[in-house]
């Protein structure tokens, strides 16, 4: 090793030791008759002195040194006469009598500090030097503990991590594929795996009774904060269960990530239905941080002559709790955020309860003081309480309900990254219609189970069929899902009859699937968690990818390397694509 010690190991304990460092040239300070450098490596800084009365010679050479030059020190472990207790290293430095450089660099295209003054399209142009950052650095470091401790839980509980291939076959349900053409097999493709779904099914029929792969998956769709082309997911699949040992195995995952890296205990997940999460939240992922549900109040303001609330399908309120006293300009900026077209509500209308436990509401005109007292009693409101109501179509103005409830946490300070709520939403519909193209989807995928109570309805009211799945939800944000899996030929064939495949096309997709339920399926189910997500969560960031070591930017595209790119003719040929 060229190095006896890293940089962010040296105490006081080592006072007098001769030691060498290895690492990159973070500052450098030169007062005079002393020469101080910062040196960094990965595990953190140590401070480097040098004395022109000492050994001017060396003095003279550590100040050419520039911010990022690679460098071999050799000294003695001394107590600093100036520390700095912030960092691990700050009660002691090295005073350097040999000095190696490894490697010169040249300036960097921005300081190489937590606070940067580099934007992201630079950062991701020059990532392996945003990488020497230690937030950056950290949270790969915490994606590395998630990982560990995700293997350490899943193997004592007899899991068995099994490699699924990355080349397969594209199928037409779900998003996009990325295609890969075949050289051996012209006019053939390949598909990278959206999931490895089918082949975890395939390892149940196997007698892998319990699986479990921290996997690359594919999607080619349109990009977000939380979305990457290529993104990792904690695959699993188990054998011989119902849905409560599905969500007593993972709720036990999360406990233990939460506990091992974080060290937070969590209380059992409560579980929410689907419907219910739409009736008070407005979305199938509710932000349970804070309160806040939904009040429906179409008994208490129809048919007073307001034709907003009279010809809405729904009416809906909030009670934004201690902010009656909102100024006028404030209530417009709620109504301008309510308006945007990309949540498309028409207007808002509020009420406040006042000291005295009046209520003073936006439409007064059209309803007297015990009216508007009924809605603050339904509402749960107090004095200095604001009621905040939207109406329309159910669905619209559910979903921008859940908005401006999500916008008044946020508000209101009640979305604290660092506080964590977690739930189950389950019973969600297995399908759902598409009108323009005039069949049922499958709301999770083809291969999920319906709720055994409705297996009834599965012919003659296909829509008002519950799935066998789950959704794992934390602040808001969906981390994990799955189901209880269709073990049964005759049952999976008839749900590709209801998604409107013929028999052939089912055959030609699914039939290797199909054929080996014929050879005895155990029942089975399973989940998956967005690894990208749980790490964004727990480091507190709404990004993946600040815990991705290399991601792509919003266009898809990877400006380091740049790719995608344009292939050569010859390779194209080689491919049997038509080269125009």
């Amino acid at each position: 090793m060229l190095r006896s010690h890293t940089c962010g190991e040296l105490t006081k304990a080592n006072i007098g030791e001769k030691v060498t460092l290895c690492g990159w040239v973070q500052k450098s300070r030169d007062l005079g008759g002393l020469t101080f450098i910062d040196l960094r490596d990965r595990y953190g800084i140590t401070q480097l002195a040098f004395n022109m009365d000492v050994n001017s010679a060396l003095c003279l050479e550590a100040r050419k040194l520039g911010r990022e030059f690679v460098i071999k020190a050799t000294g003695s472990v001394k107590e600093r006469e100036s520390k700095n207790l912030k960092m691990a290293t700050g009660e002691i430095e090295i005073v350097v009598d040999a000095l190696d450089i490894l490697n010169a660099a040249i300036t960097p295209p921005f300081t190489i500090e937590e606070q940067t003054d580099g934007g992201d399209d630079l950062r991701m142009k020059y990532r392996y030097l945003d990488l020497r950052r230690a937030n950056v650095r950290a949270n790969l470091e915490l994606r590395h503990r998630i990982a560990i401790e995700s293997r350490n839980y899943l193997d004592k509980q007899n899991f068995l991590e099994v490699e699924t291939p990355v080349l397969i076959k594209s199928t037409p349900e779900g998003a996009r594929d990325f295609v890969v053409p075949s050289r051996m097999n012209q006019g053939q493709f390949y598909a990278l795996p959206q999931s490895p779904q089918t082949f975890k099914q395939l390892l149940m029929v196997a007698g892998f009774d319990r699986y479990y792969q921290i996997v690359k998956c594919f999607r080619d769709e349109d990009l977000r904060a939380d979305r990457q082309p290529e993104f990792t997911q904690i695959d699993c699949e188990m054998s011989f269960i119902e849905r409560e040992d599905i969500l007593n195995t993972f709720e036990g995952l999360v406990s233990h990530l939460f506990e091992t890296v974080k060290g937070i205990k969590i209380d059992k997940l409560p579980r929410m239905s689907y419907a219910d999460a739409m009736k008070y939240y407005g979305c199938d992922k509710p932000d349970t941080r804070f309160d806040m549900r939904f009040v429906e109040l179409n008994d208490l303001v129809k048919e007073k002559g307001f034709k907003v609330f009279d010809d809405a399908e729904l009416v809906i309120g909030i009670n934004a709790k201690g902010c009656s006293e909102y100024t006028r300009k404030q209530l417009d900026e709620l109504t301008d955020f309510v308006k945007r077209p990309q949540i498309g509500a028409t207007g808002l209308v509020y009420a406040r309860v006042n000291a005295d436990g009046t209520v003073k509401s936006s439409v007064d005109k059209f309803y007297d003081a015990d009216q508007l007292k009924a809605w603050a009693e339904k509402m749960n409101a107090q004095a200095g309480d604001l009621i905040l109501i939207l109406a329309g179509g159910a669905d619209k103005t559910r979903k921008a309900m859940n908005e401006l409830r999500l916008e008044m946490g946020t508000r209101l300070g009640l979305r604290d990254k660092n506080t964590f709520s977690c739930l189950w939403v389950i019973d969600f519909p297995l399908f759902e219609y598409n009108e323009e193209a005039g069949r049922y989807f499958a709301m999770h995928h083809p291969f999920t189970s319906p709720l055994p109570e409705d297996l009834a309805l599965l012919e003659s009211d296909p829509g008002a069929v519950r799935a066998n799945a789950y959704d794992m939800v934390i602040n808001g944000v969906e981390v994990g899902g799955g189901s209880i899996r269709i073990h049964d030929r005759n049952l999976q064939s008839q749900m590709f009859s209801l998604l409107g495949f013929t028999k052939e096309e089912a055959q030609e997709q699914f039939g290797f699937l199909m054929n080996a339920f014929e050879f005895g399926a155990p029942p089975h189910g399973g989940i998956a968690f967005g690894f990208d997500r749980l790490c964004s969560l727990f480091g507190g960031s709404e990004s993946i990818r600040d815990f991705i070591a290399f991601p792509k930017n919003n266009s898809g595209r990877d400006v380091m390397i740049d790719a995608p790119s344009v292939i050569h003719d010859d390779q194209l040929k080689e491919l049997g694509i038509d080269v125009k």
